[in-house]
C-alpha cells in the first residue's frame, strides 16, 4: 500500500523576528514496517545552513540556521510511503536480555504511583506482555474520552489519568507510562493516521513498545488498535518534545500564529 501526504505549516509573525537554529523532524521513518519512495522538505525562507542528521533516538532530522529579518516562515513535506508490515503480530516474543535492557533504559523510567496502579490493575486479568498491551489499548480507547487539541504540550499520564480525557498525544503518553509500569520499554511517536481521512487531516501521536523479536511495535490508544498499515511514522523519542515536527525559537518581541494543512491521497 503506497500513500503520499502532503504537510504545509506556516508561522506568521506580527513583527520582525530573528529565528534561532530550528530542527525539522517530518521525513518518514524507514525501517521494516514502511519504505520512503521520496520526500521532499521545502523551506522558506532557504536556511543559511541546512543538514541532515540523525538524531539521538534515530530519526531522520534537519537542523538548520538562519541570518536576517524575517516576517513568516513556511515549511513543506511531501512524501509517499509503501506501508508494508499488513500483520503488526509477525513476530516471536522473547524476554529482555540483560544487555538489551540496558541499552532501553531511556525508554524505561519509572512512572508517577497513579500509573503504576493503573497499569497493576490492568495486568490483573491480562498478565502476558502481549495480552496486558491489547487491554490496555482497548481500556483507554474505551474508557477515557478522546478531545482534540490542536496546541500545547503533552498532558502527563497523571493529568490523563484524573481527567479521564486527552488528546492522541496524551493518550499516547498515559500508554507508553503504563506499558514502562511493567517493565516495557516504550516511545511516544509522531506521524500520521491515514486509514479514515482522505482529505484535510492532522498529525497523529501514537505509542510504541519494544518488543524483543520484534522491535519496535505501535500501538494507538485513541482507536485501541495495533498498527500496521493506516500509520505513518515520522518521529520517535522518549520525550513527546522530541519527537515533535518543528522545534526552534526566535527573537524579538513579536507573537507567533501557526497555520497548517495536510493532504493524505492515494490509499
Amino acid at each position: 500500500m503506497r500513500i503520499s501526504v502532503t504537510h504545509a505549516i506556516v508561522y506568521r509573525y506580527s513583527g520582525t523576528v530573528y529565528l534561532e537554529p530550528h530542527t525539522f523532524r517530518l521525513r518518514p521513518r524507514e525501517d521494516g514496517a514502511q519504505h520512503v519512495v521520496r520526500h521532499a522538505l521545502a523551506i522558506s525562507p532557504a536556511p543559511a545552513v541546512r543538514t541532515e542528521c540523525m538524531d539521538q533516538d534515530g530519526n531522520v532530522v534537519a537542523e538548520t540556521w538562519f541570518d536576517g529579518p524575517v516576517e513568516t516562515l513556511s515549511v513543506e513535506s511531501a512524501f509517499t510511503v509503501e506501508l508494508l508490515r499488513a500483520n503488526p503480530f509477525d513476530f516471536l516474543l522473547r524476554d529482555y536480555s540483560e544487555g538489551v535492557r540496558a541499552s532501553l533504559a531511556a525508554y524505561l523510567r519509572e512512572p508517577a504511583p497513579e500509573v503504576r496502579d493503573f497499569a497493576a490493575a490492568i495486568a490483573v486479568e491480562a498478565g502476558h506482555p502481549l495480552d496486558f498491551l491489547t487491554a490496555l489499548n482497548r481500556h483507554i480507547a474505551r474508557e477515557f474520552r478522546y478531545k482534540a487539541r490542536e496546541t500545547g504540550a503533552a498532558h502527563a499520564a497523571e493529568v490523563t489519568l484524573r481527567t479521564r480525557e486527552g488528546s492522541c498525544r496524551d493518550l499516547a503518553v498515559l500508554f507508553a507510562d503504563a506499558a514502562r509500569a511493567r517493565g516495557i520499554a516504550a516511545r511516544f511517536v509522531s506521524g500520521y493516521e491515514c486509514a479514515s481521512r482522505t482529505d484535510q487531516a492532522n498529525m497523529h501521536a501514537w505509542a510504541e513498545v519494544y518488543l524483543d523479536g520484534g522491535g519496535w511495535r505501535g500501538y494507538d490508544p485513541s482507536a485501541g488498535l495495533a498498527v500496521s498499515t493506516g500509520h505513518v511514522a515520522v518521529a520517535a523519542a522518549a520525550e513527546p518534545a522530541l519527537a515533535a515536527p518543528v522545534t526552534g525559537t526566535f527573537r524579538g518581541s513579536a507573537e507567533a500564529r501557526m497555520e497548517f494543512a495536510i493532504q493524505v491521497s492515494g490509499f
